[in-house]
Order: C-alpha cells, then sequence, then structure tokens
C-alpha cells in the first residue's frame, strides 16, 4: 500500500483520539499482517468503495475497548451496554472519514461501521490485498489501526497497486 495513502490513517486516528478522547497516542511502525494473526476481542470496521476498495479496523483487546468506548461515551460501557458498540463504531467512522479526506483525486465512499465481539477473532480479508498493521498505544491501552486498501481509479488508470510500502 502507497504512504500516500496510509499517512492518512496515521494522521486520522491521532487526531481523532487527541481530539475526541482527549487522549494522545503513540504509533509504533506500521507492518504487514500476518495471515492468521488475530489479536483482537472488540473489532470496529468500516469499508471503502469506489476508486479505492477495502477496509480499516480498529482492533482492540476488551480492557482497551471498554476503557476507549467509556472515555468517549463519558460514562462506563461495558461489552453488554447498547452503546457500547455505537461507540467504537463511530470513533472508526471518524478515522475512515477524516483519512478519506485526505485522497486527493480519489471519489471515495465509506461504509456504515460494523462491530464484531469475540475472543481472538479474525477479520477476513482478501486474500490479493495485504493488510497494513499500525499498532497505538494510549494510557486507554494498546490497540491496532489495520488497512487493507486497492486504489484503483474508475476511469481506467490504475493509481496505484497493492503493494506494501510503509511510512518509517
Amino acid at each position: 500500500m502507497d504512504v500516500r495513502y496510509i499517512n492518512p490513517f496515521i494522521g486520522a486516528v491521532k487526531h481523532v483520539f487527541r481530539t475526541m478522547l482527549g487522549t494522545d497516542i503513540m504509533i509504533s511502525k506500521p507492518r504487514l499482517r500476518a495471515p492468521d494473526e488475530s489479536n483482537a476481542d472488540v473489532s470496529a470496521v468500516i469499508g471503502f468503495s469506489g476508486d479505492a476498495a477495502g477496509c480499516v479496523i480498529l482492533c482492540f483487546r476488551t480492557d482497551a475497548a471498554v476503557k476507549t468506548a467509556s472515555k468517549f461515551a463519558g460514562n462506563e460501557l461495558t461489552p453488554q451496554h447498547p452503546d457500547f458498540s455505537d461507540a467504537l463504531g463511530e470513533l472508526a467512522n471518524m478515522v475512515a472519514g477524516q483519512a478519506k479526506a485526505q485522497f486527493e483525486g480519489l471519489s471515495v465512499s465509506i461504509s456504515l461501521p460494523s462491530v464484531i465481539i469475540g475472543r481472538d477473532h479474525e477479520v477476513l480479508q482478501s486474500k490479493i490485498t495485504p493488510r497494513l498493521v499500525i499498532p497505538c498505544d494510549s494510557p486507554l491501552g494498546r490497540f491496532a489501526v489495520e488497512v487493507a486498501m486497492v486504489v484503483e481509479k474508475k476511469t481506467g488508470a490504475t493509481a496505484s497497486a497493492p503493494v506494501a510500502a510503509v511510512a518509517g
């Protein structure tokens, strides 16, 4: 994946967590996700379509998801609370929307968020599109932003193949 399209996600997650949660995060070096890697109990997923196809996933362990959702909502939210999924889905929506706004020259739509809850689950992906993991640390806990995206202008010219060029 071209860094022109991964850097917007790094900036978006930093901005959303700082402005909406009052929390600064530290980003570690992005890396390719192993095919059988499973490290999430809660995943908030947003799909992309249009000139870019793929998804962005906020991946949390339960304790970090609870702290993040609770901080965002301003009250304690457990995975059983009806607003828990909405809070994490809205954070994923904000990250995706902020990143999408930085995709110059591309017409991209984002889906409604889906939130998956289950110990060590895996969100399956296309075998042809590598998924990049952006490890994040915060006072609320460690989490990751995973991005899989193929950029292809619908006008016919390919803007970017699914290559893994990582910002370092």
